[in-house]
């Protein structure tokens, strides 16, 4: 996406003395400057937006959990990944980092209430 051209632009942008004032700037010194201004912003808009990844039913929870069908059922049924499944009538989606991150919360909290009930 980036051409040759604004990638000199970019190089330039190193030579460019932000304490100057903006009627002294020429063309090229204001254009570095908005083209930086851009790309350091689209950046963040791409890294922001990465697309979400969705699984389809017990078997994609199967794949998604590396376990058999029955202990992704149990799973569901436990309600700790409620929050990341949408089910209506026979069809379950699941947002697949968000039910891996419940997950890891709640293995770590049943870890935890599990020593601390023993000690």
């Amino acid at each position: 996406m980036l051409t040759s051209l604004t990638l000199k632009t970019i190089d330039a942008m190193d030579n460019i003395d932000l304490n100057k004032p903006l009627f002294q700037c020429t063309l090229g010194e204001f254009k570095a400057v908005v083209v930086e201004a851009l790309c350091d912003k689209k950046l963040e808009d791409i890294a922001a937006k990465a697309p979400k990844r969705y699984v389809y039913g017990l078997s994609g929870l199967t794949k998604l959990l590396g376990c058999s069908i029955s202990t992704a059922e149990r799973i569901k049924q436990s309600g700790v990944i409620d929050e990341a499944i949408s089910q209506t009538g026979d069809i379950i989606v699941t947002d697949a980092e968000l039910a891996l991150d419940l997950l890891r919360v709640s293995h770590k909290y049943r870890k935890y209430a599990n020593r601390k009930q023993t000690e």
